[in-house]
Formats: structure tokens, C-alpha cells, sequence
């Protein structure tokens, strides 16, 4: 869109929008576009916001010459004047911006063509101007991002979880699946922890989105099945059920390319459960 870094209109301290003010911009109706790379800074990312009335550009940037992995970005320096190894970060709109820049971004997910274009981001973002200590402007920006995460919560006595809640993300975890509409196998990794999820409707039938299975640890007629492991830790044997809120296969194979589920776990007929939730693209 032919900005360059020095765009943007530099003001007091104090963060983008007076007086505590909050927004939100969506596309259609809001215009959201994304521009990069960079001569010379293949790493900066992009992303204008518009509405018609006020304008936004957002930069996202690692250490000069790297391209943006998911991760957590600290002590980032405004993106045009970054030192170093700092990463960039950069927030300007509604005719403010920043001098100085003191800030951390945590990025979700990031992808690139092999021209370099990001294709899409999940990130967010805490900017303070001037000073470390200034007031903050906090965000999140969403570019043909869909969700990629694993949750789950543990009640006390639950074997499995132990008690504990957990969240990955992009930013900490790596995750996986195989399968088709008969078969899923999903995993998390991150945090110190590896999780698994198998998921298969009961014998003779095939997944259908919405519908709530019965579930233990293997499937048979009228039974689905169900195994939720992690932490080193998991069932003997279980009852439980699932949902798959949405499921998306590829047409020309039959494998699984997208889908998202909720699932409650009891161990070895145990009250207390596990419960969870996954995204995977969807």
C-alpha cells in the first residue's frame, strides 16, 4: 500500500486511543490487508485497518533479517529504529503514534508463501509509548487465522489432569492430526507436555458434526470411542462423550484437513473427569 515506516503521525505519550477507549474492526465491512516483505526486512509484517473514518497499521517484526515464527516476542523496539536482536513492534492509528516504543507481541500463528507474503496471523500485543511504565495499548490481530489450540480443564481427583487447567497455543505448542470421517488422531505438544486425543464413532458408521457420542475407551456397536492422554498419564479404562463441532476432509484423500471437538473423560468409572476442547483450523 506504499507506507513506509515514518507514516504514521507521532504524538504525546500515553497510548493510541485517550481515555481508555476500546474498538474492535472486522472484516468485510472494515477493510484488513496485509502487506510484506520488506526491501532489506523480509521479517516486518503489515496489517492496515480501516473503516472508513480512522486508519490503522500494525508492524510486526522479529530480528532484522528473520521472518516471524510463533512465539513470544519481549522488550520489542519500535519497528523502524530496532537495536540488535530486538524484536519490532510498531501501532499506530486515529492519528497517533509513538516516538519510542517499549512493548512484547506474543504470535499464534504465521505463515508465509515462498515469496515471503504472509498469508496469515494470530497475534497480540501490549505497546507502551515513550516509557516502559506509560500507559499500555493492548490488541489482538486476526489475518485468515483459524483457531489451533488444546484446553482442557481437570477436576480434583481426575487422574489424568490432576486437578490442573491448561491452554496451548501457537505461541508454546506444536499439534497434529491424522484421519478421515471415521478415525481421529490428534496431538498436542508444548509446555512440557505431550497430549493425545482419539476420537472414532461407533462401529459401522461415520462422524457426524453436532452429534453427541457416548464414548469409552474402544468403540464397538453403538458405543464410540474415546482416549484422552497426556502428562505421561492416562485411562485404563474410561466412559465419557464427545461432540465434533466441525470437521473438514480433503476431497480428494478423505483425510482430515480441519476440525474442532469438545470431550469429558472419566477414568476408570471415576466421578471427577477431563474435561476439553481442540481446535485444529477450525
Amino acid at each position: 500500500m506504499g507506507h513506509s515506516a515514518g507514516d504514521a503521525a507521532r504524538t504525546r505519550p500515553g497510548g493510541l486511543t485517550p481515555e481508555g477507549r476500546s474498538a474492535s474492526f472486522t472484516a468485510p465491512q472494515d477493510g484488513i490487508s496485509a502487506s510484506n516483505p520488506v526491501e532489506g526486512d523480509p521479517g516486518l509484517v503489515r496489517i492496515f485497518v480501516s473503516d472508513g473514518d480512522v486508519d490503522w497499521m500494525i508492524e510486526f517484526a522479529g530480528a532484522q533479517g528473520e521472518l516471524l515464527t510463533p512465539g513470544v516476542y519481549r522488550d520489542a523496539e519500535r519497528t523502524a529504529f530496532r537495536t540488535g536482536r530486538s524484536p519490532g513492534l510498531s501501532v499506530s492509528g486515529d492519528g497517533r503514534g509513538c516516538n519510542e516504543v517499549y512493548g512484547d507481541f506474543t504470535v499464534h500463528q504465521v505463515a508465509h508463501d515462498a515469496d515471503g507474503q504472509v498469508t496469515l496471523l494470530d497475534a497480540t500485543f501490549t505497546q507502551h509509548c515513550e516509557t516502559a511504565d506509560a500507559p499500555a495499548l493492548k490488541g489482538r490481530v486476526k489475518y485468515r487465522a483459524q483457531p489451533l489450540s488444546y484446553g482442557y480443564t481437570s477436576d480434583p481427583g481426575d487422574y489424568v489432569g490432576n486437578g490442573t487447567t491448561g491452554s496451548y497455543t501457537g505461541a508454546t505448542s506444536t499439534f497434529g492430526v491424522r484421519g478421515t470421517d471415521e478415525t481421529i488422531e490428534y496431538t498436542a505438544s508444548g509446555k512440557r507436555a505431550n497430549w493425545s486425543v482419539r476420537l472414532e464413532p461407533p462401529d459401522g458408521e461415520k462422524f457426524v458434526v453436532g452429534k453427541v457420542y457416548r464414548a469409552e475407551r474402544f468403540r464397538g456397536q453403538g458405543v464410540a470411542a474415546l482416549d484422552v492422554d497426556g502428562r505421561s498419564r492416562g485411562c485404563n479404562t474410561l466412559t465419557g462423550e464427545f461432540k465434533l463441532t466441525r470437521l473438514v476432509t480433503d476431497d480428494a484423500t478423505g483425510e482430515v484437513t480441519a476440525f474442532a471437538a469438545t470431550f469429558v473423560q472419566h477414568c476408570e468409572g471415576a466421578e471427577p473427569a477431563l474435561h476439553g476442547t481442540v481446535h485444529y483450523f477450525a
